[in-house]
């Protein structure tokens, strides 16, 4: 009885591993097209666009958003925004970066206050997002203010999920909506 169970288990396993290889394998389609008395085969690969999770990987890194087409200028040279990973407020090493700039020209316009606006994606219920905003934009003013940007300066405003700045529903749109916006206040 226990030899017919550890059969039965060990084919499951197998079974289990070779369902596993097949769908992790990268299938490579050819064609073959014969006209008069020629053969031409191409790769699928070379005919096609390029894979959607390719172009994904070029705008994300990890589940952060790395492009710009959504990131406008507080000024001229330094970026309005950052972005996060997915339940986080930890900046990442671009986030820092972006700070710095803001930080370096906040500190030469004396003049100028800034509002530190939070965003979320669209999951998850309204308070938490909510919070999780306000979370975020305290993480860059007080990034702003390591920079020796005065906190009198600084306002911090969450809109939680209530303003997408892309309202898809996939991955790429929930990472470019994490993220905090740095906008002049006068």
């Amino acid at each position: 009885m226990n030899l017919s169970k550890i059969f039965k288990n060990a084919f499951l396993v197998i079974v289990f591993g070779l369902i596993v290889t097949a769908c992790a394998t990268k299938k490579s389609v050819k064609t073959t097209t014969e006209s008069s008395s020629t053969t031409t085969t191409t790769k699928a690969a070379e005919t096609q666009k390029a894979d959607p999770i390719e172009k994904l990987d070029a705008l994300m890194q990890g589940d952060v958003y790395i492009g710009s087409d959504t990131v406008g200028e507080l000024a001229s040279g330094v970026p309005d925004r950052v972005f996060f990973a997915t339940n986080e407020t930890i900046l990442t090493t671009a986030s820092r970066e972006t700070l710095r700039k803001q930080a370096a020209w906040l500190r030469q316009n004396s003049n100028v206050t800034v509002v530190v606006e939070g965003h979320a994606d669209e999951r998850g219920t309204r308070e938490y997002n909510l919070a999780l905003g306000e979370r975020r934009a305290n993480a860059a003013k007080d990034y702003l203010m390591t920079y020796g940007v005065s906190s009198d300066r600084i306002k911090v405003l969450s809109y939680g999920k209530e303003r997408p700045v892309d309202s898809g529903s996939n991955p790429l749109s929930w990472s470019k909506n994490r993220r905090s916006v740095t906008v002049k206040a006068n």
